[in-house]
């Protein structure tokens, strides 16, 4: 195995079996993400007789189901060979997807969306960032930059590909095609995926980027837990919040629809650019130390896109979104083995993973009670700019002393 090298091409090189696996599921997981299937949205409420509100409800409720399915099913990384869960998973997405292609009643709809919401965006996600983060110690960061790409590629491409399948075929037969791309994906990854990466040996002489491991229930139970959870919940929260009252934020605002999503380009470029710095910096300093820092750039945009009524703050606001965005992908992937090891790391970032998911399901829907109540969506989202900022303030003890815990792990088991 090759030695960690500062060489990008490099590293890339070298590691290409694992990093193609991270990068594929990262990939495929965007089959069962919201801005895969929301394009089906439209087809799915004419044919089935749903309201926005039914079909709202319906999501939101699948979701959050999912939420809570997924820790006791997302423990199996830590026990299940990579090859074999990484094709079950998918194996059972493609299945999800036809029956979501098939489905004739409500029943087998709801059934078809709980599928592609668990095994999707929880599973294959999930996976991705427990093996990527079990593989890799000294370069923990930049392996999850480069294999995170994947999803960035997958919200840059497959959303207008689909909207051309199912403009052509028909929004079932788009479908169909989903489920024909996860088949021909499947050889591929149970190849790569055929071998395990052990990250002591590419860590010798390198500093220590392991804790020792903790169980679920020892991380539970420690006082860091869970203020550094509540550090990773905001870009989930704003985003599914903001995006999906678009809509409504446009029109408030009085600007054009078309150039709101057109600026979408502009985050997805920063994202891109952001998780490959993050990268580097978290190999350098630690993904501890970043914690207290990343949301500011997410709270400064949110106050300004709250203030101000120039089209001018959108492409600003999307700017410092794809900062902090970036940044969370990297260190969602890099935070936890660095705090808990890697034992039992599947179980513990399943309940992270879950927690997330169920932020992300609970956002757009608080905000709708909101706005039904009277509460301006500026107003929203100038709380949670504020938000952004106070999380940053209470996690920065949190870090200083987790920094102080980690020198005296190393020192006493040196």
């Amino acid at each position: 195995m090759s030695p960690p090298s500062n060489s990008w091409s490099h590293f890339m090189l070298g590691n290409r079996r694992w990093l193609g696996v991270g990068f594929l599921l990262f990939m495929l997981s965007s089959f069962g993400q919201t801005f895969v299937i929301s394009l089906s949205a439209a087809d799915i409420r004419r044919e089935f007789g749903l309201t926005h509100g039914d079909f709202g409800s319906l999501f939101m409720v699948i979701t959050i189901a999912s939420a809570f399915i997924l820790p006791t099913v997302g423990r199996y990384v830590d026990d299940v060979e990579p090859r074999r869960l990484c094709s079950v998973v998918v194996v059972l997405l493609a299945c999800a997807a036809a029956l979501l292609a098939s489905s004739a009643h409500w029943i087998a709809l709801a059934t078809a969306l709980f599928g592609l919401r668990l095994l999707g965006q929880g599973m294959l996600t999930h996976v991705a960032f427990t093996l990527v983060g079990r593989w890799y110690a000294a370069d923990r960061g930049r392996a999850i930059a480069w294999t995170s790409l994947g999803l960035n590629l997958g919200q840059a491409a497959i959303p207008s590909m689909f909207i051309a399948a199912a403009a052509a075929i028909g929004w079932r037969a788009a479908w169909w095609a989903i489920v024909v791309v996860l088949a021909v994906a499947l050889p591929a990854l149970w190849r790569l995926a055929r071998l395990e990466r052990q990250p002591e040996a590419a860590a010798v002489g390198v500093r220590r980027a392991t804790a020792p491991d903790r169980t679920r229930r020892e991380a539970l139970q420690d006082w860091a837990f869970w203020p550094l959870l509540l550090a990773m919940a905001p870009p989930a929260l704003v985003g599914n919040t903001l995006f999906f009252h678009q809509i409504h934020l446009v029109e408030l605002k009085g600007w054009s629809l078309e150039a709101f999503v057109g600026s979408f380009s502009i985050m997805a470029a920063l994202t891109v650019l952001s998780t490959v710095v993050a990268g580097r910096w978290v190999d350098r300093v630690g993904a501890v130390r970043l914690m207290a820092l990343y949301l500011w750039p997410l709270a400064t945009g949110c106050i300004l896109l709250s203030v101000t009524s120039g089209f001018w703050c959108v492409p600003v606001f999307m700017c410092l979104f794809g900062i902090t965005n970036g940044f969370s992908l990297t260190l969602f992937g890099a935070l936890w083995p660095e705090v808990y090891g890697l034992k039992h790391l599947g179980a513990i970032r399943a309940l992270v993973s879950s927690s997330l998911v169920l932020v992300s399901a609970l956002g757009p829907g608080v905000s709708g009670w909101l706005l039904d109540s009277g509460i301006s969506f500026t107003h929203q989202v100038a709380a949670l700019g504020v938000f952004c900022g106070a999380t940053s303030l209470v996690v920065w003890p949190v870090t200083q002393r987790v920094r102080q815990r980690q020198v005296f792990e190393r020192a006493t088991t040196s």
